[in-house]
């Protein structure tokens, strides 16, 4: 019984980590409320979300704000973008489907094929702004690449947003703890998924470090670990 309930165990880890994605969860969806903070909200969830799926040292309060305030500007001007492209896309569908013109086949299927794009870059560009440093065109086009590069795990990101409302309603016993759990979840298993990604990446520029003289121990963390303001451009197409 003793082994079972050891802080160290398996079991005593999972709780803490579900206790923490609680936090995590509620914390971002009251960020979300003032709706232009959004953005600011998911970076920072990202952020604390790939620390968790990397087993760094993390304080989710404490983490999550630091990570809110230094992306706040950014991340807002990237959400508000994304806003509109969404707000776009959804103007679309009810278009076609309230009004009685029948329109083509070709129309419905870009305005389907917007609506993926915007997920798809969606999925990436807040991990991508809790990361790395770049300008906010950059960071959307780097987004797009990422999502295009990792496909397979884009779609599985998007399902994932889905789950929850599906489980609401297939079983309405669950409603609590899908509530909890609805926006901090699918983030955790999306970092689970793009971990792999980003920490090519990083090796990657570590190299570069080193091959150019740079002392790693003046800088350990060449991205937003420190927070701290660089330009770090992305060439994901390089990245296999």
């Amino acid at each position: 019984m003793g082994t079972i309930f050891n802080m160290e165990g398996p079991l005593m880890q999972g709780l803490t980590k579900f206790a923490d994605l609680i936090i995590l969860n509620v914390i971002t969806f009251i960020c979300c409320i003032p709706i232009v903070t959004a953005g600011a909200a998911f970076t920072a969830l990202h952020y604390v979300c790939l620390k968790m799926v990397r087993g760094e040292e993390c304080y989710i309060v404490k983490d999550y704000f630091k990570s809110f305030r230094a992306n706040f500007k950014q991340a807002t001007v990237i959400w508000l973008i994304l806003l509109v492209a969404l707000g776009v896309f959804v103007c679309d569908l009810v278009v076609m489907y309230v009004a009685e013109i029948q329109f083509p086949f070709i129309v419905r299927a870009l305005v389907l094929l917007l609506g993926i794009l915007v997920m798809s870059v969606f999925m990436f560009v807040f991990p991508l702004q809790s990361k790395f440093e770049n300008p906010v065109k950059q960071t959307i086009k780097n987004a797009f690449k990422a999502s295009m590069l990792q496909f397979h795990k884009t779609i599985v990101m998007i399902a994932m947003i889905f789950i929850p409302p599906v489980l609401i309603l297939l079983y309405g016993n669950l409603i609590p703890i899908v509530i909890m759990t609805c926006i901090s979840v699918p983030a955790y298993v999306s970092a689970l998924m793009y971990n792999k990604f980003f920490a090519k990446i990083e090796a990657r520029f570590a190299d570069e470090e080193v091959q150019d003289g740079v002392d790693e121990g003046e800088d350990e963390r060449i991205f937003h670990d420190e927070l701290d303001v660089r330009e770090v451009k992305v060439p994901f197409l390089t990245v296999v």
